[in-house]
């Protein structure tokens, strides 16, 4: 294969399409968790019927949310530099910017440091406490390119940290607190959905797993399976203890009539890990499965309803 020293030379609009492409907008979903402190603190923090008041949280959230992607973006970037060679060999990871020669390396690191400086400065400029957060995600995250992402169980618990780093930025950057359940919640969610595209890498790694990723010479099908079974029932029980014991929701504990779309949810996506193979990519689940879209979307409009109508 021909890579980019090898290539005819770009036009300006190409090399632009490699770049945003290079940090995986689709999977800026995930990012999405930033709005949680914002969503779950209607009627406490702020008041529908203050438009000023929502307007600024909500553009503050907003703002967060794209800061944050452009830093996670920025680390995706990191991760295919690190990963190129094992990029090549892998049959759609080869598609990717860097592992196809589209997008050289130099591009690449000017591209992430410009990225990094951009966000880490306006989120300082945003709210100190932001960017002290977002400071610490990309510290985590480096590390975990240079080296957690090659120790078993220690890259998923990685991948769910950054997770719980995203609820605490959106909490931080709009000053609030939430309930310490919805962070372990959001913990153990991360950490389901790192163990299920563990589970379909291995799946669909062949003979040699490990050349595609370190861990998977050391993960089984059979330990993922027995991972899953302890992170998705414990995912179960944090939500509904968060449901009826977090202070900061009605006290008639109208919000455990949430869980019935929580465990819909758990179960659709457990079916698309095991069944359909899908866990490799969770972004395409998000935005692709029409079941699971509709039962988020439900499960939104009643935590809403609840919380307007019920939080005192």
């Amino acid at each position: 294969m021909e890579h980019a020293k090898d290539t005819p030379s770009m036009s300006l609009l190409g090399l632009l399409k490699s770049m945003v492409a290079a940090t995986r907008p689709r999977q800026w979903t995930k990012n999405m968790i930033i709005y949680f402190a914002f969503f779950f603190t209607i009627n406490q923090r702020w008041d529908p019927q203050d438009l000023n008041a929502v307007g600024t949280l909500f553009g503050k959230a907003t703002l967060a949310f794209l800061l944050f992607s452009l830093l996670s973006g920025a680390t995706y970037i990191v991760n295919d530099i690190f990963d190129i060679e094992r990029d090549r060999q892998h049959p759609k990871k080869r598609l990717r910017p860097l592992a196809s020669g589209r997008l050289s390396l130099p591009v690449a690191w000017g591209t992430a440091l410009a990225l990094i400086l951009a966000a880490l400065t306006f989120a300082f400029l945003l709210e100190p406490l932001f960017g002290i957060v977002s400071v610490i995600y990309l510290t985590i995250m480096v590390i975990y390119n240079l080296a957690l992402k090659r120790m078993i169980i220690l890259d998923v618990l990685t991948i769910s940290a950054g997770f719980v780093l995203r609820a605490v930025a959106g909490a931080v950057v709009i000053q609030v607190p939430i309930s310490p359940w919805l962070y372990i919640c959001t913990g153990l969610g991360a950490l389901l959905i790192a163990l299920g595209k563990r589970r379909n890498e291995l799946a669909m790694a062949g003979d040699n797993p490990g050349s595609q990723r370190d861990t998977l010479d050391e993960y089984t099908p059979r330990f993922l399976d027995q991972l899953i079974s302890v992170v998705a029932p414990a995912t179960l029980v944090a939500y509904i203890l968060y449901t009826f014991t977090a202070d900061n929701l009605p006290s008639n504990y109208a919000m455990m009539l949430t869980i019935p779309f929580v465990v819909y949810g758990l179960f659709r996506y457990l079916y698309l890990v095991h069944k359909k193979n899908m866990g490799e990519n969770p972004e395409d689940i998000l935005l692709t499965d029409v079941p699971l879209i509709i039962d988020i979307l439900l499960w939104l409009s009643m935590a809403a309803f609840i919380l307007l109508v019920f939080r005192a």
